[in-house]
């Protein structure tokens, strides 16, 4: 069974994010970068299924510009076996990013494609459920735990009321939580063979798909300062500020 992992290139979660001075986007000169924590998940998870026994081959996808092969060699050397860049100017919007995984699902037909559920960069959580519908393949989200029985797989998910556990025909997509497992690090040996493991760089074009950008990135600005709190001297003045300045209460 092959499993295909999609991977995203990010700022490092430790990181504070800034704003350009010009506000025209986030400033990532000299900023670490590193593979979206969700799609860590995701790649440790298929890595498990394949020392299993039960996943044979673990692919591992990145869509964006050349730099996040730098990602794809992490995973690599994570225990995946080979990776596809998709090179892309820019960030491609999450619809985008379905239809060109799709187009890498048609050409790779694995039985299983995990995502993480959403990259903290961007926070849509829209790119696993847009290529299940493109796709047509069953799907199951928020995933904190994956059990494959033969040709179906076991996916326990989160919902507001507690888990569900759904039973999918594979093949099917399924998208990472946080707690479906704890990451590994890349030991040095695995980082140096890595390097030698095969990546291949296609295009948009390579896999049918024409890049029709819908959003319009119009500034970035960072929140504004949290104003500092302040003392009251009873009950009376608490409801009186809340009544009629903070206006949570009438």
């Amino acid at each position: 069974m092959k499993a295909l992992v999609a991977v995203k290139r990010v700022v490092d979660y430790n990181v504070k994010v800034r704003a350009k001075a010009d506000g025209s986007d986030v400033e990532l000169n000299n900023v670490k970068m590193a593979i979206n924590p969700f799609c860590e998940i995701a790649v440790e998870e298929a890595v498990r299924l394949k020392e299993a026994g039960t996943v044979s081959e673990v692919v591992v996808v990145s869509i964006g510009e050349k730099p996040c092969q730098e990602q794809i060699r992490t995973a690599l050397a994570l225990g995946a076996d080979r990776g596809i860049h998709v090179e892309v100017d820019g960030r491609p919007e999450p619809l985008e990013v379905a239809k060109l995984l799709k187009g890498v699902v048609d050409k790779e037909e694995p039985q299983l494609v995990i995502l993480g559920k959403q990259s903290i960069d961007g926070d849509n959580n829209q790119t696993g459920q847009m290529l299940g519908a493109l796709a047509n393949m069953a799907q199951g989200t928020f995933a904190s735990e994956i059990k494959v029985d033969g040709d179906s797989l076991k996916v326990t998910r989160e919902v507001d009321g507690g888990l569900q556990t759904l039973n999918l025909k594979m093949p099917a997509i399924v998208t990472t939580d946080l707690r479906l497992n704890e990451p590994r690090y890349a030991s040095l040996p695995n980082i140096m063979k890595a390097k030698k493991k095969p990546l291949d760089v296609i295009a948009p074009a390579d896999l049918g798909v024409e890049l029709n950008s819908h959003i319009t990135q119009l500034g970035v600005a960072p929140p504004p300062e949290r104003a500092a709190g302040i003392k009251v001297e009873d009950v009376a003045q608490l409801v009186d500020k809340l009544k009629n300045e903070a206006k949570v209460i009438s």
